[in-house]
């Protein structure tokens, strides 16, 4: 691996597994979760996006929940 100049290494093997680690260690359980909640599992997406997670966390947690229906 060469060093890119950049604070860190390139886009080499080594990154694209460990994002698939990350995938499946993040993605996996929340895809679960929006299932449960009656969402679309491509909501998954927007846990990757710095900020924009955090925001739509907070949405979902104090939205109503398809899921729930006519209950309060």
């Amino acid at each position: 691996m060469m060093y890119d100049g950049f604070g860190g290494f390139g886009f080499g093997f080594g990154f694209l597994v460990w994002l698939v680690v990350c995938f499946a260690i993040v993605g996996i359980p929340v895809i679960q979760i929006l299932k449960k909640a009656g969402y679309s599992p491509f909501w998954v997406l927007v846990a990757f996006v710095p900020l924009v997670n955090l925001i739509f966390l907070w949405i979902f947690a104090f939205s109503r929940w398809p899921v729930e229906g006519g209950r309060v």
